[in-house]
């Protein structure tokens, strides 16, 4: 397969990107890690008949980290859309899975006219929740980023990581199989990488907060015009997890479909299959 690479220059940092295949253009925004290869399994299969764009979040992977010490999804959204305009593409399908879902939120809120649908798999968005949920699960966050302050971003990664309604243990095997994946497709002229450890402080000091204490426009959201789908798990769906709830909602509110994915919710990593089959059955949908 030709894959392509490049970096896309804005507001002081350069993304990494990589596009593989032809056709309609499917962006992926990458979940919390900023690493767009947490897509591959599923972007190779779709390279079949679509231009698959992937890129590694600011300050993440291997794209620089020049940013101020703050975290700010509308500045995420511009780097989208940035990485957008150096592949050539006006307009894309988006799909975001977690942190890449609130961005994919926000981007076809703040830029509709580039997006011309947006899949928002498991949002981490507890302010749409009703009370006393909405500030439980706030509190929780907050929580996972004051120990993070205190005893070390790996202290707060593991409280959340045990405590977000997430099945810890079926993500860690679906990241192990995704990073043997990966070393089948580093290519020769890749930048360096940050490190795991400055990746957890990226995830826990600046994005935590920022992410979960989101709050959705929904009325700019509402006339924008991009189509939007509002994708759960399995996994999620059947224990009623928080974000499911925060998933319906939001469909609810926007009048936009609720799309069951298969497995959990990482599971664009461990059953890859699946996860094309939704997309491209939505991007038909959308004669896209």
């Amino acid at each position: 397969m030709n894959i392509q690479s490049g970096i896309a220059f804005t507001e002081r940092d350069e993304l990494y990107y990589k596009v593989r295949g032809t056709g309609k253009p499917i962006f992926f925004i990458a979940p919390g890690g900023g690493n767009g290869d947490d897509y591959l399994p599923v972007a190779n299969i779709l390279a079949d008949s679509y231009e698959i764009i992937t890129y590694d979040r600011r300050a993440n992977a291997r794209s620089t980290r020049n940013f101020p010490n703050e975290f700010n999804i509308r500045q995420q959204s511009r780097d989208a859309l940035a990485v957008l305009n150096a592949v050539g593409e006006a307009k894309a399908m988006v799909v975001g899975n977690s942190s890449g879902a609130v961005i994919a939120l926000d981007m076809a809120t703040a830029f509709p006219e580039h997006v011309h649908a947006a899949i928002i798999h498991e949002a981490p968005v507890p302010s749409v929740l009703p009370e006393p949920e909405a500030g439980k699960w706030k509190d929780f966050f907050a929580t996972c980023y004051k120990l993070a302050v205190e005893k070390g971003a790996s202290a707060g990664a593991k409280r959340f990581f045990f405590g977000a309604e997430l099945p810890a243990y079926a993500l860690l095997w679906a990241t192990i199989k995704l990073r043997v994946f990966m070393q089948k497709e580093r290519l020769d002229d890749e930048p360096p990488r940050i490190s795991r450890e400055d990746a957890t402080d990226v995830l826990l000091l600046n994005e935590l907060l920022s992410v979960t204490w989101y709050e959705p426009d929904f009325e700019k959201a509402k006339t924008g015009g991009a189509k939007l789908f509002f994708g759960c798990s399995q996994y999620g769906l059947k224990r009623n997890a928080w974000y499911a709830v925060a998933a319906q909602i939001m469909a609810e509110k926007l009048t936009s479909e609720m799309i069951e994915f298969p497995g959990h919710h990482g599971s664009h990593m461990d059953r890859p299959v699946e996860w094309a089959k939704v997309i491209r059955a939505i991007a038909h949908k959308i004669n896209w």
